[in-house]
């Protein structure tokens, strides 16, 4: 593992921190959201309640180096972002993931959260990879990650069920240049 990078990490539309109490009210706010949540694992409740947001704030607090961190916009907690470290044979490589509250959407924040996360995950992980998975249909998320510099290395069909559906998802990648 390298250093861990100072917080918060610094954008033109926002920041990220690790999350804090203080960030429950709007972390609810943002995540009970079924717009959000459609796109995400099932891991990701909803509705969001203050419970969930309170395990979550409680989860997101023991990482060290911490692996979620907390998208800020205008001083509140609008999104989220993390990355899950591989082990063994693939301890180079991450997963990485976001989502961002609606009311953020279509402003630039998604592609720069990515790209702080993306900085943030070579530095306190040292990953030379880095993965994130789309449901196929979600142009949004896709066009997101190919802002934030990842390719599109292929489509896993029926890979992620979500309300009894069936998806396909893309496979988009970042690798140190």
């Amino acid at each position: 593992m390298s250093a861990v990078p100072e917080f918060p990490l610094q954008g033109v539309r926002c920041q990220l921190r690790r999350w804090l109490p203080d960030d429950l009210p709007s972390l609810v706010r943002h995540a009970n959201n079924p717009a959000v949540a459609a796109q995400l694992r099932d891991v990701f409740p909803h509705p969001y309640t203050v419970s969930d947001g309170r395990a979550f704030i409680e989860y997101a607090a023991g990482g060290m180096p911490p692996t979620a961190l907390a998208i800020v916009v205008d001083g509140a907690a609008c999104g989220g972002t993390g990355v899950i470290p591989g082990r063994g044979n693939e301890r180079r490589t991450a997963e990485i993931g976001y989502w961002l509250g609606e009311t953020c959407w279509g402003r630039g924040i998604a592609p720069e959260a990515l790209a702080l996360t993306t900085r943030y995950a070579v530095e306190a992980f040292g990953v030379a990879r880095l993965e994130a998975f789309v449901i196929a249909s979600n142009a949004r998320s896709r066009r997101v990650l190919e802002k934030a510099g990842y390719v599109n290395e292929g489509l896993r069909r029926q890979s992620f069920l979500k309300h009894g559906v069936l998806h396909d998802q893309c496979c988009y990648a970042w690798v140190t240049p």
